[in-house]
């Protein structure tokens, strides 16, 4: 499979474009500075000039304060680009997978969200990628849309990728206990990408690790359990107290009503994901 990958230098890309490369695909992988997803002209000549059956579309402005301030961005980054690409899918007969977020959902429900639920952004990330999804599904009927949330995994620049590595260097730990999601190992996630692609059938994908989902706080005593650091201490903290300049869900945890119907197997518990990405954490450095 001829595989183009943008957001090539983020923590998702690279995991895909590893996956990707051990199935024998051939990948062309593109991060901002090879290929802005926001720039039209740019987008349709690469796509001309590679002819990828599929588009694994990582690209993202995923901070999400930032997003707060800057909407013009926002919506460039988030929005403009999925449609860029859809419209230049159309227009090569590619199929594009895009990723979406657990924050297209206002974070209300108790349970887990599904594809049933309306999602209703609070934050302007979330209503970006809110639109990008509609807009590339109306651009391009090949379109897959996976919401993802919580990711982890080598390289990571959030939180969760990088609690191992604060307990160590000795930095005092606090996370919130009162906000909710399920965490999804990025390697997982690349896999689960990869099995859609050869599936080609769109339509809109909850894909995140199995398990009831966890608090930040219980994830990282988790984490800090796999590396055999649990005897650092955790200070709890209420979301409400950080007063961030983006609201964010209390509860995003997502669950896929589509998968079992089209007989995909569910990703590892979150818990056995953990476990694996501290063993490859630890035997990356080791190699170092």
């Amino acid at each position: 499979m001829k595989v183009l990958v943008t957001g090539a230098g983020g923590m998702l890309g690279r995991a895909v474009i590893e996956h990707c490369a051990s199935q024998g695909d051939e990948v062309f992988a593109h991060d901002h500075l090879s290929l802005d997803i926001t720039d039209e002209e740019r987008v349709r000549a690469v796509l001309e000039s590679e002819r990828p059956k599929t588009i694994i579309n990582c690209a993202a402005w995923t901070d999400v304060d930032g997003c707060e301030s800057d909407r013009e961005r926002a919506f460039a980054a988030n929005a403009r680009g999925p449609e860029l690409l859809a419209e230049a899918c159309r227009h090569t007969g590619a199929q594009l997978i895009t990723i979406s977020t657990d924050y297209v959902f206002d974070g209300a429900k108790d349970g887990f969200y599904t594809q049933r639920d309306d999602p209703q952004p609070k934050s302007v990330y979330g209503q970006a990628k809110l639109a990008g999804e509609r807009r590339a599904q109306a651009a391009c009927a090949r379109t897959v849309i996976v919401r993802s949330g919580w990711i982890f995994g080598a390289g990571g620049r959030n939180f969760l990728s990088r609690v191992i590595e604060l307990a160590r260097s000795g930095q005092a730990l606090r996370a919130i206990h009162d906000a909710y999601g399920t965490p999804t190992y990025a390697v997982h996630l690349a896999a689960r990408l990869r099995g859609l692609a050869a599936l080609d059938l769109p339509g809109i994908y909850h894909i995140v690790n199995g398990g009831e989902g966890a608090s930040y706080a219980e994830f990282t005593r988790a984490a800090l359990a796999a590396a055999g650091d649990d005897s650092i201490k955790v200070e709890n903290v209420a979301m409400d107290s950080l007063q961030r300049a983006a609201p964010r869900p209390r509860n995003s945890r997502l669950r896929c009503i589509l998968s079992p119907a089209l007989n995909l197997p569910p990703l590892p518990h979150w818990h056995e994901a953990l476990r694996e990405f501290v063993a490859a954490s630890s035997a990356e450095k080791m190699r170092a």
